[in-house]
């Protein structure tokens, strides 16, 4: 079975919670003892029935409020895929939340109330998840049963929806009109809405096909560990281990050491609980190399016939997460790209991301807590960069404070640029 990774977002109490643990509920994936939780959850709130939004409102200070505020991941499977869903925040001041929520997900599913429709958060996470490369838009159109079924004003959401995606660059949109309280569409097909004869939001989420780049992509294989037993068993081993960001490597491939541009032969790959002949996106895996050549980790095992770029300065979009502090030219961070970390410096920030109507502001002066930016990077040693579009593993970093050691931006490699070149 493949695995689906799936983020939701919407707006405040279109109902995301509810739809997320109808889904687990009715596709029979939450235990006994768990309902029993549930169950005494809902009654200390004052609920006469279980409140199913719980089962991904799980801090405290979400139960109590009745909103989400962290992200959560929850993981389940039908006999025809595997799932991993991130419930993203609604609210404007979590927005850094609902990136780290769509950073790895190939499908956005977005939710709108029926009452009220595409409203402004609606068109901020569509714009966040174009941005961070999600090709397919899902949206559920919920409470569909506090708008009488009414046919018109789904397709008046639809017809809104489409154009908004439209204009993002997204072809992939599908819609769906469902009620996550009593289960409508969600897994099993409504009889309220005989007017729709398309699939539940399950028979959707089990055949909707979402191509992965990064398996057909060139070998990226960032080195995280130089592996040398010093036994008298072993005293001759030499292995360098980490996972395969991109592509495939097999035995007998000639490979090129980045930033050298070293050629040397794979001669053997070594995963437990022994030797194989391939290895491809995503496992973890020991490569042994002919030849005595100097390899460390953060450096970067490649393809000979499409290498990624060596570079120390490019532009890359940031989405700012620090409350502490905003980000202003020629501030200093180390950046941690795969798995290198290197210190960095921001020579400018080109422009900002107005989000809801997708336009941009030239040249600003700072970014703030949940701004995105275009910036300048310029780092002290060289990164092995794709561009994010190309590749998701080796196109995004992080920013680090090296005052605080905190995480204060995440990033997505826009275009290499040369050492003086003044413009991307």
């Amino acid at each position: 079975m493949d695995l689906l990774r799936i983020a939701t977002a919407g707006s405040v109490d279109d109902g995301k919670s509810t739809l997320i643990g109808r889904l687990l509920y009715d596709s029979k994936q939450v235990f006994e003892d768990t309902m029993e939780s549930l169950d005494r959850a809902s009654k200390a709130q004052g609920l006469g029935a279980v409140n199913l939004a719980l089962l991904t409102d799980g801090l405290r200070a979400e139960r109590e409020q009745g909103i989400t505020i962290d992200v959560a991941y929850r993981y389940f499977a039908t006999p025809r895929r595997k799932f991993i869903i991130a419930d993203s925040p609604g609210h404007v001041q979590y927005t850094r939340n609902m990136v780290t929520g769509a950073s790895t997900a190939e499908l956005a599913l977005l939710l709108v109330d029926a009452r009220k429709g595409v409203v402004e958060q609606t068109r901020r996470h569509a714009a966040i998840t174009a941005l961070l490369g999600i090709r397919h838009l899902m949206l559920c159109v919920n409470k569909m049963d506090l708008v009488n079924w009414e046919q018109s004003r789904f397709d008046e959401i639809a017809c809104s929806f489409r154009q908004l995606a439209d204009d993002l660059g997204v072809k992939q949109v599908t819609v769906i009109p469902l009620a996550a309280v009593s289960g409508d569409n969600v897994v099993d097909p409504s009889t309220n809405m005989p007017w729709y004869t398309g699939g539940t939001l399950l028979d959707f989420l089990e055949t909707v096909q979402i191509p992965d780049r990064a398996r057909h992509h060139a070998l990226r294989f960032p080195v995280q560990y130089v592996i040398r037993p010093q036994s008298d068993e072993h005293h001759d081993y030499r292995g360098y281990a980490g996972t395969v960001a991109t592509g495939s490597v097999r035995t007998g491939d000639v490979v090129a050491i980045l930033p050298s541009g070293v050629r040397t032969q794979v001669t053997s790959i070594d995963r437990y609980p022994g030797s194989v002949n391939e290895a491809h996106y995503g496992q973890a895996v020991t490569l042994r190399l002919a030849g005595d050549i100097d390899i460390s980790r953060g450096q970067m095992i490649v393809g000979v016939e499409d290498q990624a770029d060596v570079t120390t300065r490019f532009s890359a979009d940031v989405c700012w997460m620090s409350e502490a502090m905003t980000l202003r030219p020629r501030k200093q961070f180390w950046i941690r790209h795969t798995t290198r970390r290197v210190r960095c410096l921001v020579e400018r920030i080109d422009d900002r991301l107005d989000v809801e109507h997708y336009t941009r502001e030239e040249a600003p002066l700072s970014l703030t807590l949940n701004d995105i930016g275009r910036v300048v990077i310029r780092t002290m040693e060289p990164l092995f960069v794709d561009p994010y579009e190309v590749s998701r593993d080796t196109g995004s970093f992080i920013l680090i404070d090296p005052g605080t050691q905190l995480t204060v931006a995440a990033g997505m490699v826009r275009t290499p640029l040369l050492a003086d070149a003044p413009e991307a």
